[in-house]
């Protein structure tokens, strides 16, 4: 499994400028699919080229779990884990 898989992104370009968003699949090197579970749903994840997204340092770890598993996370996990690191303040930016 990618280790980009989990990992809490922010938007750069788009519409969703500035959303935190969660890598709910990688494509290859340069796109990833992303989600939030609320405008960006599971069902629907928006691709996007990683040099689009802000990554941080932080990994949701529900996601990650569910992934492992061979599932498919539902939105209200993606929800609660984007919660959780917008309620702790953690959502760190890695310089790049």
């Amino acid at each position: 499994m990618d280790d980009r898989i989990g990992k809490i992104v922010y938007s750069k370009t788009g519409r969703d400028k500035g959303r935190m968003l969660i890598v709910v699949e990688v494509v290859n090197e340069r796109q990833v699919l992303v989600a939030d579970g609320e405008w960006r749903k599971i069902e629907n994840p928006k691709m996007k080229n990683v040099k689009h997204l802000q990554w941080t340092k932080n990994k949701a770890e529900d996601i990650i779990s569910c992934r492992r598993q061979g599932k498919i996370p539902d939105n209200h996990i993606i929800r609660k884990s984007i919660k959780m690191i917008q309620d702790t303040g953690e959502g760190g930016l890695v310089d790049g």
